[in-house]
């Protein structure tokens, strides 16, 4: 079986097994989590990294929450205000939590990846900036040739803030555009021109920015199939390093602002299923490479090739190359690892300013993974990934008889085999072309949470 990024797209076969289903940067996905796993327990934890002086590198993920306009699709967290002086209050916080964990990690330690997310991190002025960067390097060392991301929406950006932020040593940007349609940004409230998209990613590449990332949405209000093929064509011109194409999950009951959409103002399933083949057909024939769960790279872009190498790893922030760090997040709800757990800070302001006023980390929630929870993320971690498994290498890392361990799994998969998605053999496992597109589906097989709960509403569509 060939590890070739050859995608297909079989409209009847995604028509007939799409279903809701999470979409696993992390297992356990992150609704399992519970308050009994506390700032206690991360920082035990924490202690135990050191034990044996075998520390591994630290992802660090700083979350700025604040937007100053409501995009009605969006179901991130975040605070919708126009008042600046908020930003600068939750900077002081969020140093004092990074002066917290940096005491409780230790001697200086090293950083390979950084990633700043949102809401829209450049909310913060370009002042605020430099005193978060100036903390992160106060508390930790960023290597030189690490992957410094951060996410920026081109409406809200000037062209002094990309050239601080390169100055700043960030190396990756990503740029969100979800479509350049006038009526669909009309539907959806996010007004965003094709001019100022290109000029952020113009000053990016001017201020040597390595990677330039565009993220796409299909199935939003007003879109059709000529409409994005529009915007595809736009976006491929611009030649990004990598596209990310999000399937919109409208749950209208679970994130608020979507309420504002016009339901009848949907694309229909049938619609929704030829924007998406056609999306693939115009990014793989522009010579992309699907990576997977919606992300596509430029072959000689640093993800298709960590890909081809064995090397790909699926994190909170989506696939990257640093497989081996434990996650250190910062700010309000965001989730690190660290070891074999999971912790998420307080979802709100209020709940995380509480915390850190008290001098404890304003952890909510998080768990501790058990043996079958880690040899389960191995597993969906190579299929998300790798779109392969061999069994051997199961056996040999976690202790196990594949075979007898996931002997209910693997009778579950062989209809998934009859249906063409994958291909097995006594030792391997691997996703064919036109199973690539349904591999939330096999992960979900071997999701132990999911069978002790038949109710999937809580999650999007795969498709």
């Amino acid at each position: 079986m060939s590890n070739s990024n050859h995608l297909v797209v079989d409209l009847d076969l995604i028509r007939r097994l799409d279903k809701n289903g999470p979409r696993y940067t992390s297992y356990p996905t992150a609704d399992r989590f519970a308050d009994t796993f506390d700032a206690a327990s991360y920082a035990h934890w924490l202690a135990r990294r050191e034990v044996g002086g075998i520390s591994r590198p630290l992802s660090l993920y700083i979350h700025i929450p604040f937007c100053n306009t409501l995009c009605f699709y969006c179901a991130c967290n975040k605070v919708i205000t126009k008042d600046k002086s908020k930003a600068a209050v939750y900077v002081d916080y969020l140093i004092r939590e990074m002066q917290m964990q940096a005491s409780l990690l230790g001697d200086v330690q090293v950083v390979e990846q950084l990633h700043f997310g949102g809401g829209t991190p450049t909310f913060l002025s370009d002042e605020e900036m430099r005193r978060v960067m100036a903390a992160i390097r106060k508390n930790f060392r960023l290597i030189d040739d690490g992957e410094y991301s951060i996410e920026i929406d081109p409406r809200k950006v000037g062209m002094d803030t990309i050239a601080l932020l390169g100055e700043e040593g960030f190396n990756r940007i990503s740029l969100g555009v979800q479509d350049f349609d006038a009526a669909v940004q009309r539907a959806v409230n996010r007004i965003q021109s094709e001019e100022e998209t290109l000029r952020v990613i113009q000053a990016a590449r001017a201020n040597g920015f390595k990677s330039v990332s565009i993220d796409l949405i299909y199935g939003l209000p007003r879109q059709t199939i000529d409409g994005f093929g529009v915007t595809l064509d736009r976006v491929i011109a611009a030649d990004p390093d990598r596209l990310s194409i999000y399937n919109y999950a409208h749950m209208p009951t679970i994130f608020k602002p979507q309420r504002r959409i016009n339901e009848e103002d949907l694309p229909a399933p049938e619609v929704k299923l030829d924007i998406l083949s056609m999306a693939v057909e115009k990014l793989t024939s522009a010579g992309y490479v699907y990576i997977g769960m919606d992300h596509f790279a430029k072959p000689e872009d640093e993800l298709a090739i960590a890909q081809r190498q064995g090397r790909l790893h699926r994190n909170f922030q989506g696939y990257s190359t640093h497989s081996d760090c434990d996650l250190v997040a910062l700010g309000v709800s965001s989730i690190g690892k660290i070891g074999p757990t999971y912790s998420q800070n307080h979802r709100d302001l209020e709940g995380y300013y509480g915390a850190l006023d008290q001098d404890q980390l304003p952890i909510m929630r998080g768990m501790e993974l058990n043996a079958d929870d880690l040899v389960r993320r191995a597993i969906i971690q190579a299929l998300m990934c790798h779109f392969e498994i061999a069994k051997s290498s199961f056996n040999i890392g976690y202790l196990i008889d594949f075979d007898s361990y996931f002997a209910t799994e693997l009778e579950e998969l062989l209809e998934y085999e009859r249906e063409g998605l994958l291909e097995m053999d006594k030792d391997w496992i691997g996703v064919t072309p036109k199973g690539r597109m349904l591999i939330r589906n096999i992960c979900m097989v071997f999701d132990r949470y999911l069978r002790t709960r038949t109710e999937h509403a809580r999650y999007s569509k795969v498709i």
